[in-house]
C-alpha cells in the first residue's frame, strides 16, 4: 500500500514495535538531523486514565518503555521504500497532567546514540596512533550498540612518535572525536540505519561526492514540490587563513597562507574567493605552537574549507507527498527553478521531519560555495 507510515520501536536494550495503546496514543514526532552536534526526536503522546486498571497511574507512564536512556527507533516508510528515521535515547521526560478530557499529554524528548558517547569526561592517551586510528578505536568500542565506523583519512597522515609527543584525550570520547575531525574541516556524527538498531559513525569531510537525490522543484507548476524556500548570501562567512609556525622536524620559522577552499566537487561556479576579491576575510592563526608545517597547513585548510560551507544557505520545506521519498541529510541535492545564481547543486546540512496523522513535512537547510550552477541540469 502507498503512502507514509511510522513504524515506532521501544524498549530497555533492545527496541521493539510499541504495542497498538502506545501508537493510538501517539499525537505527533518530531526529528532532526544535521552534521553538527546530535540529532535528536520528540515524541508527544494524548494520555489520559480510562478506568480502575489506571487508577494509580496511566497506562503509557506506568509501562517499561517509557524510562530515561530506553532505546527509541523510528523507521519512516514512504511509497513501500522504509528508511531508519531515528537510532537514539530517551533524554528527558515531560508530564502535563490536566483536568480537562483529552488535554493531558506526555512528550519523550532524546538524542541519537551519540549522547552516550558524551557521558563521561576522560584524561586518556593514545601513544603512537594518529586521528584515523584514534577514531576507529572510540568508535569501535561502542559497537555493542549497532555503530559501524566509516573513517576516512585525513589528506596530512601525522604518525605520532612517542618519543616526540603523544596525543592526549582530555574530554568525551564525543568531544575528542569532534575536536579531531574539525582539524581537518571534518565531520563526526551518527546516521541511523542502515537497519534498525543499526548507525553509522561517519568521520570525515562532508558528504559531497554522492548521487545527487531527486531535485527541489520551485517555481514549475506542477512539477514544484517544495512549499517554501529562501536563500541567504553570507559576504562575511569566507575566510582564509595564515601565520607562521615553528616546525619541529626543520627547526625553523616558516610562513603558511590558504587562498582558497578545496571542498571536492566544487558546487558553485561563483565561489565567494573569486567573486568577492579582494574583499575576503583574512584571518591569522596563532595556535599552531608544536606543529610542523605541513601539519599548519592543513589545519589551516581544514578552516578555510569549513568557512566556505557558510556562504550560501538555502532554508525551506518540502513537501513530502509531492516529493514522493525522504530527503537526506548529508548528502548531495540539486535545486531548479530558482535561476542561474541560485540553481544547481547543494550539499544537505541539515533535514528536520514533522510528523502528524495526515499531515508530514520536512524542513531542509542548504549550503554550498558561493553563486552559479555548476552543471547544466541535475536529476529531475
Amino acid at each position: 500500500m502507498l503512502g507514509t507510515h511510522l513504524t515506532v520501536m521501544m524498549g530497555p536494550t533492545v527496541a521493539a514495535p510499541v504495542p497498538p495503546f502506545v501508537l493510538e496514543a501517539l499525537e505527533s514526532a518530531e526529528v532532526e538531523h544535521g552534521d553538527e552536534g546530535r540529532s535528536g526526536f520528540q515524541l508527544t503522546f494524548q494520555v489520559g486514565r480510562t478506568g480502575q486498571g489506571d487508577a494509580l497511574e496511566t497506562a503509557l507512564l506506568a509501562s517499561s518503555l517509557v524510562k530515561p536512556f530506553n532505546r527509541v527507533v523510528l523507521v519512516m516508510t514512504v511509497n513501500l521504500m522504509p528508511s531508519v528515521l531515528m537510532d537514539g535515547v530517551i533524554t528527558n521526560i515531560q508530564f502535563s497532567p490536566s483536568d480537562q478530557p483529552g488535554e493531558s499529554r506526555l512528550t519523550l524528548t532524546g538524542e541519537d546514540l551519540s549522547v552516550l558517547m558524551d557521558l563521561e569526561d576522560k584524561r586518556v592517551e593514545h601513544p603512537a596512533q594518529d586521528e584515523t586510528l584514534i577514531a576507529f578505536k572510540l568508535i569501535g568500542s561502542y559497537a555493542h550498540h549497532g555503530l559501524i565506523p566509516l573513517v576516512t583519512p585525513p589528506l596530512v597522515i601525522d604518525p605520532p612518535l612517542p618519543i616526540e609527543r603523544t596525543p592526549v584525550q582530555t574530554e568525551t570520547d564525543l568531544a575528542f572525536l569532534q575536536r579531531l575531525a574539525a582539524r581537518h574541516g571534518y565531520v563526526f556524527y551518527l546516521s541511523p540505519g542502515p537497519a534498525p538498531m543499526t548507525s553509522v559513525a561517519w568521520w570525515g569531510p562532508p558528504k559531497r561526492f554522492d548521487v545527487p537525490q531527486p531535485a527541489l522543484s520551485v517555481n514549475m507548476g506542477m512539477a514544484t514540490n517544495v512549499s517554501s524556500i529562501q536563500f541567504q548570501y553570507n559576504a562575511l562567512a569566507q575566510s582564509t587563513y595564515s601565520g607562521q609556525v615553528r616546525d619541529r622536524q626543520l627547526h625553523q620559522t616558516l610562513p603558511f597562507q590558504t587562498f582558497a577552499p578545496l571542498r571536492l566537487p566544487p558546487m558553485a561556479a561563483l565561489p565567494a574567493v573569486v567573486a568577492q576579491f579582494p574583499h575576503v576575510r583574512q584571518q591569522r592563526m596563532e595556535d599552531v605552537a608544536g606543529l610542523t608545517y605541513t601539519q599548519a597547513l592543513a589545519r589551516a585548510q581544514g578552516r578555510t574549507d569549513a568557512s566556505a560551507d557558510q556562504v550560501l544557505t538555502a532554508t525551506g520545506e518540502l513537501d513530502v507527498t509531492r516529493y514522493g521519498t525522504l530527503l537526506q541529510p548529508r548528502g548531495v541535492v540539486g535545486v531548479r527553478g530558482a535561476g542561474y545564481l541560485h540553481d544547481g547543486l547543494y550539499y544537505v546540512k541539515r533535514v528536520s521531519h514533522s510528523i502528524k496523522r495526515g499531515d508530514y513535512t520536512q524542513r531542509f537547510t542548504l549550503t554550498r560555495e558561493g553563486y552559479g550552477s555548476t552543471t547544466p541540469v541535475v536529476r529531475p
